[in-house]
């Protein structure tokens, strides 16, 4: 993508890429199930419909074989998230896309410099956008970035940010936008992280490596995959309990708790989202995937900071809730 936008956050970049499009009321936007709240909000704030699709059950991304099905008249774009470090199948997606002219727009906040088939992710589809929130691989505290393919979306991506000021004459608006800002002493923050990604995606394909390697003994747990094709970055370490299990991730956690072990559960459902149901959506659907991970699934310590010994004995921990 030749063209980039800093904002103020991850969230700021969905909402500044959606609102781009110039979608009408009830425009529809195909996205996962599984994902954070921050993908349906830019679509809502939009005035748009965001339609889910469940997940695939061993990436945790979004199930691109559903996609179709849910293709409308009314269908303007497809929202892929690559999900806890790994790539959606995007040859499916811009496949898709291109049969229906309907806009991509990445979000790619959990997997900078996750590669698909030897392109990174970000680099697909109209526009792409990243979170620097202070647990992603490149972080500037708070902070988020659009990629776009064209000078007009990236300059009205600018406009949105910057309160939609008239470049012909200040304070004087027709439209509403935001502020949306990124600071010069998070972007130089940035730019010193950026100098360190593949150190920061050396380590966390070892840290993955190391956590494979000693839980993969427990029958009991599912690991985290990569597919053919596909480089995952692994910026959490999530892991789901088998359905012979008889407790769930809630559960879990709190025996890894009296371990000493903190965890992190995985995302609900959007269509479990009760501020989502109040607003009268995905009435009655149902998503099994996203539903069995999201109370079956959590992850593990994750941050560039941990040490061996410390990941030891998360490991040790965990075979200990299992014995």
């Amino acid at each position: 993508m030749p063209f980039g936008v800093a904002v103020s956050n991850g969230t700021a970049a969905l909402e500044i890429a959606v609102k781009a499009l110039g979608l009408e009321p009830g425009d529809e936007v195909i996205l996962p199930s599984f994902t954070i709240i921050s993908c349906a909000l830019a679509i809502i704030e939009a005035g748009a419909v965001p339609v889910l699709v469940d997940c695939d059950p061993d990436t945790w991304c979004m199930d691109v074989s559903q996609i179709e099905a849910k293709v409308t008249a009314r269908t303007r774009a497809i929202m892929p998230v690559h999900m806890y470090g790994h790539p959606v199948e995007m040859n499916a997606i811009e496949s898709i896309a291109g049969r229906h002219e309907l806009d991509v727009i990445e979000d790619a906040a959990e997997a900078h410099g996750a590669e698909y088939h030897g392109r990174r992710v970000g680099a697909f589809g109209r526009m792409s956008c990243f979170s620097f929130y202070a647990n992603k691989i490149i972080t500037t505290g708070e902070g988020g970035m659009v990629l776009c393919r064209s000078e007009q979306d990236a300059q009205r991506a600018r406009t949105l940010r910057n309160l939609c000021f008239r470049p012909e004459r200040r304070f004087w608006h027709t439209e509403l936008g935001h502020n949306y800002r990124l600071t010069n002493i998070q972007a130089a923050i940035g730019c010193a992280q950026v100098s360190a990604i593949d150190e920061h995606l050396r380590r966390k394909r070892r840290m993955a490596s190391l956590y494979s390697e000693r839980l993969a003994g427990i029958e009991s747990l599912q690991l985290p995959t990569e597919r053919a094709d596909c480089k995952n970055v692994f910026w959490m370490y999530g892991i789901v309990l088998n359905d012979d299990v008889p407790f769930d991730a809630a559960e879990f956690a709190l025996r890894l708790s009296r371990e000493g072990i903190e965890t992190r559960p995985f995302f609900l459902g959007m269509h479990e989202q009760p501020v989502l149901r109040d607003r009268g959506l995905f009435a009655g659907e149902e998503y099994p995937v996203t539903e069995r991970i999201a109370r079956r699934g959590l992850y593990l310590p994750s941050g560039l900071a941990l040490t061996e010994e410390q990941m030891e004995f998360v490991c040790d921990g965990v075979a200990r809730v299992f014995r």
